[in-house]
C-alpha cells in the first residue's frame, strides 16, 4: 500500500506565475491593499508632523493623482502669537504614493491667521 504525497507549502497544484509573488494567482496590481481617505489623511498627518514637528490644523484639498496617489494641502500654524488672529500660518502641499507614504511637501503659502484675502502674489 502505497501512502498519499504529502503536500509542501507553496504547491498549489499550478504553477506560479513569475509575476505573483504572493501566490494569490492575482496580478500585483489586484494584490495591492486599498488604502481609504481617512487612512490616507491619518497617514499624511502623522508624517508631516514627524518630518517637520508642524501639526497640520486642517486640510483645504485632497484629491487623487493621475498617477493613483493622493495630493493635499494641509494648513499649519508656523508662529503662534497673541491675539490668535495675529498667528503667522501656512499653507503645505503634500504628495503621497498609492499606499499613503508621504513623497514631498512645499511650503505654498504664509499668512497671518486672520487674513482671509491673498496678499502674496502667486
Amino acid at each position: 500500500m502505497t501512502q498519499p504525497k504529502k503536500k509542501t507549502a507553496g504547491t498549489s497544484g499550478t504553477p506560479e506565475k513569475p509575476d505573483d509573488k504572493a501566490g494569490t494567482g492575482q496580478p500585483p496590481e489586484a494584490q495591492r491593499s486599498v488604502v481609504t481617505a481617512a487612512q490616507v489623511l491619518r497617514a499624511a498627518h502623522e508624517q508631516f508632523a514627524e518630518l517637520t514637528g508642524l501639526r497640520p490644523e486642517g486640510i483645504s484639498r485632497f484629491e487623487r493623482t493621475e498617477g493613483g496617489g493622493w495630493e493635499l494641502e494641509a494648513e499649519v500654524v508656523e508662529l503662534a502669537r497673541v491675539p490668535e488672529t495675529m498667528s503667522v500660518m501656512a499653507l503645505y502641499e503634500l504628495s503621497l504614493d498609492t499606499d499613503g507614504l508621504l513623497t514631498g511637501y512645499r511650503r505654498v503659502r504664509r499668512y497671518e491667521r486672520g487674513r482671509t484675502g491673498r496678499t502674496d502674489s502667486r
